[in-house]
């Protein structure tokens, strides 16, 4: 067997070809019958319930997934399953949304009635409209290409792709109807990095209590580097009596500090701390935590409450461990 490099190129700029052609076949036949599926699933009181066989199946799984991170709830019920229990899970309040390329599925056609006499809408997505799932359903979204980009045209390719398509126009249409914004999106992901993001506040990640350096402006030049070093965050705040920042000093502020050749036993942590620190909420977005320290090329960053006193501190290794960065 040998590997002809010039036609598996050609076979696969083909292949794409066809599945662009079938995509672009979709969009000029979208028509009412979406606009309906969309009203149906977007006033449903239960959940969307996807079912397929094959392929179709594997297609249905997918499209659950994308609805139910983009705001509607769904679930996908195998066919087979279905006539032997799994009826059970679909409520006359959920819409089925039936996937069949032929549109002659016996197992799914086979709880078509089943399907009508519990009362809940059915949206078949097929590439047959004489077919018996699209003449039994009360929305058809047709899903029908000219050709599969199989060379035999046999193995379901251009129109699995087509499936995928609709079922993610369905997705962002609802999306949009909801009005459902990044925030939101993050809910559903909260292990995923746009999660960590839009979730994670500054208060969840930053050192708190005996673990925030300071010192109190008389301090002398001697307690603020031990407080720096006790602490392992490279800096350390100075407050008032009140609690609130007047001040920091750093490991880049000590370089320097020693690069003028002044003596610093003698020197207080006023002295030498730069005034008027950046500092930061503690209840708003660590990322935005992250934008700030970027924006000013600093590696710490002081925590305050709504009082402005001092409550925490935090550095771009805390942010990088939370992975917000």
């Amino acid at each position: 067997m040998t590997l002809d490099p010039q036609q598996v190129l050609r076979l696969a700029r083909q292949t794409l070809d066809i599945e662009a052609e079938a995509l672009l076949g979709l969009k000029s036949r979208l028509g009412d019958g979406f606009t309906r599926a969309v009203s149906l699933m977007l006033a449903v009181r239960g959940r969307v319930v996807v079912m397929g066989i094959g392929k179709s199946g594997h297609v249905g799984r997918k499209i659950v997934a994308t609805l139910a991170s983009t705001g509607t709830p769904a679930m996908f019920v195998h066919p087979a399953e279905a006539s032997h229990g799994d009826l059970g899970m679909i409520k006359p309040v959920d819409v089925v949304l039936a996937i069949s390329n032929s549109g002659e599925s016996e197992e799914l056609n086979a709880i078509v009635p089943l399907l009508r006499r519990l009362g809940a809408p059915l949206v078949a997505m097929t590439g047959h409209l004489d077919s018996t799932l699209a003449r039994h359903a009360d929305v058809v979204l047709d899903s029908g290409v000219a050709k599969e980009a199989c060379p035999l045209n046999l193995a379901p390719t251009a129109s699995t792709t087509a499936q995928l398509a609709l079922g993610d126009a369905l997705a962002v249409a609802l999306l949009d109807a909801r009005g459902f914004k990044a925030e939101d999106f993050a809910r559903s992901h909260p292990g995923g990095a746009l999660g960590r993001r839009l979730l994670t506040r500054v208060s969840d990640i930053m050192r708190t209590g005996s673990e925030v350096p300071r010192v109190a402006p008389e301090a002398s030049f001697s307690e603020l580097m031990r407080e720096i070093t006790r602490k392992g965050l490279g800096a350390s705040a100075i407050t008032d009596v009140a609690g609130h920042p007047l001040g920091i000093f750093t490991d880049g502020d000590l370089r320097r500090l020693v690069e003028t050749g002044r003596d610093l036993r003698a020197l207080t942590a006023r002295e030498v701390m730069h005034a008027e620190p950046r500092t930061i909420r503690d209840d708003v977005l660590a990322a935005s935590a992250a934008e700030l320290m970027e924006r000013h090329r600093i590696s710490v960053l002081l925590v305050v409450d709504a009082a402005g006193c001092l409550v925490g501190a935090l550095n771009t290794h805390d942010l990088m461990q939370a992975k917000v960065i």
